[in-house]
């Protein structure tokens, strides 16, 4: 098959596979609660709220009931970062974000959250939790770090060649129904770095490759690689508290997504 990004040479690393294990059972209501405001029994998730999709996860972490009550901050400042205990990184232009965190002066601050708390990126976000990226504008790429991956950004082609494919994930509510990933220039992973210093590497969705679209192409695989198991067809994985999907959650009605990071990513570090 012919290559649509831009690749390292040598062998692509690998991870374990293992099911993502089930998030705590998530009961009760949510409130949106002003920043700054304390109240017990919170949960305060931060959304990074400079540019793209941020509106969207806003909407669907309001659907959400929890053990705890779930406080919305929508991240703008380093002062609102402070009061969270996790952030989603939303779907949008990577390189803009960076940008804009650069200008507001939350790129150091975002770094810092990310060495203690939960992180979850979507597509954009996943670019920016990278460890490395590929295929960027001229002058680079500000990254944030924190999950020991490769991306190549627009890995999928560009915004025409959107598409949307169904996904099967164990450790989702209700696994039998797929949930629906939505690729709108999405990045690809291009290799995963395990290393016994940082936590595993645990890979929650791959897409088929029955569901790649024709008009889309799998890079050619390394010497080693099996079909099922290529790297480019990983498209959520956790390391850790953080977790990265390279599609756009927020942007079906289906909030088991984001259940499952509040569940299984956020909870446990407030225990």
């Amino acid at each position: 098959m012919s290559k649509i990004v831009p690749r390292s040479a040598g062998r692509r690393p690998t991870a374990k596979f293992s099911p993502p294990r089930r998030p705590h059972v998530l009961t009760d209501s949510i409130r949106i609660i002003p920043p700054g405001v304390s109240v017990s029994n919170n949960v305060t998730i931060g959304i990074l709220a400079l540019q793209g999709a941020f509106a969207e996860h806003q909407a669907t972490l309001q659907k959400l009931s929890c053990q705890k009550k779930i406080v919305v901050v929508l991240v703008r400042t380093a002062e609102e970062l402070l009061a969270c205990d996790a952030l989603i990184i939303p779907g949008g232009e990577s390189t803009t974000i960076a940008l804009l965190a650069k200008l507001s002066g939350l790129l150091e601050p975002l770094r810092t959250f990310l060495q203690k708390k939960p992180v979850w990126g979507t597509c954009a976000g996943a670019i920016l939790l990278a460890q490395a990226v590929e295929n960027t504008k001229k002058g680079g790429q500000e990254l944030l770090g924190g999950i020991s991956v490769t991306v190549a950004r627009n890995g999928w082609g560009s915004q025409v060649e959107s598409f949307e494919a169904p996904l099967s994930i164990e450790g989702l509510r209700d696994p039998t129904t797929p949930f629906m990933g939505v690729f709108i220039r999405a990045p690809v992973v291009l290799a995963i770095h395990p290393s016994t210093e940082n936590p595993l590497i645990e890979i929650i969705a791959r897409l088929p490759v029955n569901l790649v679209p024709k008009s889309q192409k799998l890079m050619a695989h390394d010497e080693g690689d099996s079909g099922p198991h290529d790297s480019q067809s990983i498209v959520a994985l956790r390391q850790g508290r953080h977790m990265l999907t390279t599609f756009h959650p927020e942007l079906t009605k289906d909030s088991r997504f984001h259940e499952y990071f509040v569940g299984a990513c956020v909870l446990p570090t407030l225990l």
